[in-house]
């Protein structure tokens, strides 16, 4: 069997017909109820009572000429029809309609009046077009039944008893009619159009085009999802340029070194050079470019396997101190060459639980990044401390300034605060990045702050082992 596809919209006008058309079942059988158990109970109680007070009157004497000239007459000016008669078969020919005896009074109706009840009947009279309700009533003396009541109605049609009312029903019919059509309205222009533009929007989204916004008018759920397929354009938007950007900078480190280790080797097979030292100071820049070229392969991938867990950590127990130490040992000769110092204020004692190997690479490129950027004949300011639990790595340098709006971006592959010093300080801008996947992995955070007077400052946060 095919499944049918319904739009939301046409749901909503299913649901709102099958509202309107439970609401008219329901008023047919409110009407129903009203005719058949309060219109039709009333009547029924009405004979009874009229029925029992005019027996009443026989209930001490005979059946007078001027007590039924009293029926008559009240015939005249009443809805109700009283009969009196002396003997149920009399009953039957004072009818204005053809009826069988028996089928006016069984023998349990007789029954019924012979022990002094009265016998409700109701049925549908061809003569009169409608059903009629009736009671017969027995007339006792003391000691005997002298005669029998006979009183009925004819009852209205439904039509008939709601006829005054009927104007009231269509009026209220149109009104509710009026204030659905405009609920409906409402919610189509509030609803549908706002889907309708956020449907269209995702569709130019999926092409790519992140540049379109919705303006919601509303502040309800509905202008809620507009507002967040916004910040889901925006969002993806900025990943689509620096997944541009990502990528031009991939091929610009790329073409750089291919560039200068095709050039230099053409010129040695051609033998483009003018003396042996020339020749050797181009296979040094082969050399050296190719060690830049294998670098930025290698924190690529290490990059690359720590942003989707293929790196497992071997943590153990880490005195930080230490190995703070046995790092700044490894810069020794890049703080002579531009003489710089370092001052140091370590917390001995401090250990964190990680691996020795990345921890150590996060100290080795915040020093790296610090004494490449410093300017010479300054001091770098080193510091490892205890703050609330947790160990505090910082370190502060006088070098170039970081603008705010670039402060965020510390940390994004490729990305340099000043590029035009990328290749002479050797950076590819993945450095950074590394330190915060691997900070990130020890459950810790990373952050940088600038200030004109002061540094620049790089901050990371280790839980320490208790």
């Amino acid at each position: 069997m095919k499944e049918i596809n319904l739009t939301l919209s046409q749901k909503v006008l299913l649901l709102i017909l099958a509202t309107i058309g439970f609401t008219i079942l329901f008023s047919f059988f409110f009407l129903h109820f009203l005719y058949k158990d309060l219109y039709l109970s009333s009547i029924r109680e009405s004979v009874i009572y009229q029925g029992e007070r005019t027996a009443s009157h026989y209930h001490y004497g005979s059946l007078s000429e001027e007590i039924i000239e009293k029926i008559h007459w009240y015939n005249v000016v009443s809805e109700y029809e009283i009969l009196v008669v002396d003997n149920l078969k009399e009953l039957s020919s004072y009818f204005p309609y053809e009826i069988n005896d028996e089928a006016l009074v069984n023998r349990d109706d007789r029954q019924q009046l012979l022990d002094g009840n009265y016998v409700l009947k109701e049925g549908y009279v061809e003569e009169f077009d409608r059903t009629v309700v009736g009671a017969i009533f027995p007339i006792k003396s003391d000691t005997a039944l002298i005669g029998y009541i006979y009183i009925y109605v004819p009852l209205a049609a439904i039509q008939e008893v709601f006829q005054e009312s009927i104007p009231i029903l269509i009026l209220a019919g149109a009104a509710y009619f009026l204030v659905l059509f405009l609920v409906v309205n409402r919610i189509r222009r509030s609803l549908f159009q706002p889907l309708t533009e956020i449907q269209n929007f995702s569709k130019e989204v999926s092409k790519g085009n992140y540049s379109n916004r919705l303006y919601p008018q509303n502040k309800d759920e509905v202008g809620e999802l507009a507002e967040a397929f916004n910040s889901m354009s925006h969002s993806l938007e900025q990943q689509e340029e620096r997944k541009k950007e990502f990528i031009s900078n991939v091929v610009h480190e790329l073409r750089t070194p291919l560039t200068y280790i095709g050039g230099y080797t053409q010129a040695l097979k051609q033998q483009i050079f003018n003396s042996p030292e020339e020749a050797e100071k181009y296979l040094l820049t082969i050399e050296k470019e190719t060690d830049r070229l294998n670098k930025l392969i290698h924190d690529l991938v290490d990059l690359n396997h720590l942003q989707e867990d293929l790196y497992v950590l071997e943590k153990e127990p880490i005195a930080i101190a230490q190995l703070l130490f046995d790092t700044l040992e490894l810069f020794q000769i890049h703080l002579a060459d531009k003489n710089l110092n370092i001052k140091l204020s370590v917390q001995d004692d401090l250990i964190i639980f990680g691996d020795p190997k990345r921890i150590q690479q996060v100290l080795y490129n915040i020093l790296d990044n610090a004494i490449k950027y410093s300017m010479e004949n300054t001091e770098i300011e080193v510091q490892l401390k205890e703050v609330n639990e947790t160990m505090q790595f910082e370190v502060t340098n006088k070098g170039i300034l970081i603008q705010d709006e670039d402060i965020n971006r510390i940390g994004e592959r490729f990305f340099r605060t000043d590029k035009a010093r990328g290749r002479s300080t050797g950076g590819s801008g993945l450095g950074l990045s590394i330190v915060k996947e691997i900070v990130q992995l020890h459950s810790g955070t990373f952050s940088i702050a600038s200030h004109s007077i002061r540094g620049t400052t790089v901050t990371v946060k280790l839980p320490q082992l208790t």
